[in-house]
């Protein structure tokens, strides 16, 4: 068992296949890492999204409050004068 051991450490060919199964793994970390990148910032993009249409709602609520009418007599006055 040991000059099994000695002769695969000590080989060319363990030595290549070694080199390779780094050269693989090290690829196959760096394509998982992209893709868990991608898939936080496809994330981050739609929640973006949401909030940028929960503005815009808000925003529209706001301008529509702004015109509304202040009291019960200019709400009378438009409503005399078609303006509502």
């Amino acid at each position: 068992m040991g000059a099994l051991i000695t002769w695969l450490t000590g080989s060319r060919l363990a030595l290549a296949v070694g080199k390779w199964a780094v050269i693989i793994l090290t690829i196959s970390l760096f394509l998982l890492s992209l893709r868990r990148s991608g898939e936080r910032a496809g994330r981050l993009a739609e929640r973006l999204e949401n909030t940028e249409k929960a503005n815009e709602i808000q925003r529209r609520m706001l301008e529509a409050a702004s015109r509304r009418p202040r009291n019960r007599n200019e709400l009378a006055e438009r409503l005399r004068d078609g303006k509502f």
